[in-house]
């Protein structure tokens, strides 16, 4: 069985060190999925919420919420992010989300993009609040990650 790798030998958290490893370019795409009550997808396609235009600012807070991930997960690396792209979606029964995260450094950007997803979903959430009740967030899972030699 492998060892968690932010775990110690003293059994405490660490950050991992990952100052042996080569730059490399690193990508990583997340999705998930907020279902949504059928009126509360025109209320949105019609750009008639009140708090405002919902896809763009969803898309927005994934942006700001990738690059605060090394704030929010006590473990994650701080890292300099060369692109992110955030995409909401208005889709049949709700709206999906798919944040791309690129850098170049030592270790993997997943948790960058799992959070812009995370973020993205519970900003939508937050927005349609008031007007529907029986919202679903899920499917939030890692669809890719790539590493390329620079």
């Amino acid at each position: 069985m492998k060892k968690l790798s932010h775990i110690g030998d003293d059994n405490r958290p660490s950050m991992v060190d990952v100052s042996d490893k080569p730059q490399q370019k690193r990508t990583a795409i997340a999705r998930g999925f907020i279902k949504l009550q059928p009126e509360t997808l025109a209320l949105i396609g019609d750009n008639k919420m009140k708090k405002g235009n919902v896809l763009l600012i969803a898309e927005l807070a994934g942006v700001q919420s990738a690059k605060q991930t090394s704030h929010l997960i006590p473990l994650c690396h701080p890292l300099l992010l060369s692109k992110i792209d955030v995409k909401a979606a208005a889709e049949e029964e709700g709206i999906s989300v798919e944040a791309m995260v690129v850098c170049t450094g030592q270790t993997g950007v997943e948790m960058e993009a799992l959070t812009a997803v995370s973020i993205a979903l519970l900003t939508i959430y937050d927005m349609c609040k008031a007007v529907d009740s029986m919202m679903l967030m899920g499917g939030i899972v890692l669809v890719d990650k790539v590493k390329e030699d620079v």
